[in-house]
């Protein structure tokens, strides 16, 4: 029973503290040999041409303040083009874009259809239109920073990148929503373990608000595919291309409306998770894919599999080993309860819309591992749609996120 608790310690503290203490002195230990990574850019008569690809599905509230967002960009007009897909849009979304007042000059098109089977399949039917080396692609609801283009395609002078993650960042405006502090936490903490992933060799997978590729080294997808920016990015790395990660590029969005809206995305992202990881199989292969396994395995593999089976595993043999009388023991089960007890009542408060983020990100944290357990249901029972349920995004936070 000892064993069973040591080991599931280590899983979670390994997972969630151990490999960004293990990641930040890699890096460190690469720097004194190989010094900063840096990125040798473009000349600016030599600024390849991209392709901007927006998705959109009934975002008519936005997609007009997302067009001004686009057109604000610090790159050459002249080398962008501008892509929307708003493929089973039933709203006036394809109307706005296609009756905004575009300048002389902008190249932009629509492709519209009215039946909706999910974004990789409408990227997948664009693609063939895309005659730039570099596509760009993101949605709607996110509003990107006017350097993200030139900061992205200054990577791609270096051949050996693949591909190019921008950096997500959530609103926090709305600090006194249990969601807006712990989604907020939780992805500066991912931003940081992206930025070292990169610099020790390459980020493990991009987050569909924006990120980019080498558009030749695109290459279709399973339709069922789920979580299709991490699984494209990824067989870009298994071909032996980086994929690099600049936090230059950023693409901001408010909170999801509430933990339970949160939660639907949680859910539908662990079950492409545990998908992508049955389908990336070889990945698995340290011996042959070397750095890229271990980081696959410490920042993802290990959060959408062992570690949340871990936690629960970790409390119920914590009881009886506690009842031994070891202050050890009897302190570890002391601080998982307390644990848990803020996070039920970080969730009581949610629901009276109380301020104590304290108690907000104990109880985030324990939604995003109980989504791994719905995701796993889904998965196991292929019920997991590749369309998107959206999620309600506060939309008081808005003017915020522009």
């Amino acid at each position: 029973m000892k064993v069973i608790f040591f080991i599931s310690l280590f899983i979670i503290l390994y997972t969630y503290i151990g490999y960004g203490i293990v990641l930040f002195f890699l890096v460190r230990i690469k720097r004194l040999f190989k010094g900063k990574l840096t990125i040798e850019g473009f000349q600016e008569q030599d600024l390849p041409a991209v392709t901007f690809v927006v998705a959109a599905y009934n975002e008519e509230d936005w997609i007009e303040d997302k067009i001004e967002n686009c057109l604000a960009f610090e790159y050459p007009k002249h080398k962008i083009e501008f892509l929307f897909v708003t493929d089973g849009s039933s709203d006036d979304t394809p109307k706005k874009v296609n009756d905004y007042p575009f300048a002389d000059g902008i190249k932009w098109s629509l492709y519209h259809s009215d039946e909706r089977k999910g974004k990789i399949a409408a990227v997948e039917r664009i693609m063939e239109f895309v005659e730039t080396p570099i596509t760009i692609y993101t949605d709607a609801n996110t509003f990107v920073n006017k350097m993200a283009i030139r900061n992205i395609v200054a990577h791609y002078a270096n051949p050996k990148v693949g591909a190019v993650a921008g950096e997500k960042r959530v609103s926090m405006e709305a600090e006194d929503s249990a969601n807006s502090a712990g989604e907020g936490f939780y992805w500066k903490y991912e931003s940081t373990l992206k930025k070292w992933d990169s610099e020790l060799y390459s980020v493990v997978g991009a987050a569909g608000e924006l990120f980019s590729l080498r558009t030749d080294l695109y290459q279709a997808v399973p339709k069922d595919t789920v979580i299709e920016d991490f699984f494209m990015t990824l067989k870009i790395a298994m071909k032996g291309y980086v994929v690099r990660y600049e936090a230059g590029a950023y693409a901001v969005e408010s909170a999801s409306a509430s933990v339970g809206e949160e939660l639907k995305r949680k859910i539908r992202i662990s079950a492409g998770g545990l998908q992508a990881i049955s389908r990336l199989i070889p990945l698995l292969n340290i011996f042959k894919y070397g750095v890229l396994s271990f980081q696959y395995i410490s920042h993802r593999v290990l959060r959408w599999t062992l570690t949340p089976l871990a936690l629960i595993v970790l409390l119920i043999v914590n009881i009886p080993l506690a009842m031994g009388g070891h202050p050890f023991f009897v302190l570890t089960l002391m601080g998982q309860v307390a644990f848990y007890l803020l996070a039920a009542i970080g969730y009581l408060l949610e629901k009276q819309k109380l301020k104590f983020k304290v108690f907000f990100i104990p109880y985030y944290f324990c939604v995003m591992n109980y989504s791994v357990y719905k995701g796993f249901f889904r998965f196991i029972k292929g019920s997991q749609s590749v369309v998107w349920e959206k999620a309600k995004r506060l939309e008081a936070e808005k003017q915020a996120v522009k």
